[in-house]
């Protein structure tokens, strides 16, 4: 049906920047909006922010302040710019997009996950 593909995590050093790409393919009408998550080791998974079709965006706490969320509809694609990265950044990224389907079915779905890693 949808697949949201990550790119961009890997291991950075503290202060660094890291841009992370989302892609969406598949059976897609229209995309309502797309985020990104993130779940540290023995914690929750998160918000850190997301963005709708229109351009609208909202952070959580974790993606205020450094992180910017920007997306490309054409090319179906949402990014995640982060920014004077942070130990306590270290986790798995997930996209996650909201996308009526071509049977006007609606749903969401979860990206594989890409791992960040902020080295001290």
């Amino acid at each position: 049906q949808v697949q949201l593909v990550e790119s961009g995590g890997g291991l950075v050093q503290a202060g660094g920047s890291l841009r992370l790409s989302c892609a969406a393919s598949g059976t897609i009408f229209s995309i309502n909006g797309m985020g990104w998550y993130r779940q540290a080791p023995g914690k929750q998974r998160e918000l850190v922010a997301t963005i709708t079709h229109s351009g609208s965006t909202k952070y959580g706490d974790s993606g205020k302040g450094r992180f910017t969320i920007s997306s490309d509809n054409a090319k179906k694609t949402v990014y995640l710019q982060m920014n004077s990265l942070k130990p306590e950044d270290t986790a798995v990224y997930y996209c996650n997009g909201e996308v009526w389907l071509v049977d006007y079915r609606y749903l969401e779905f979860w990206g594989q996950g890409t791992l960040v890693t902020v080295s001290s």
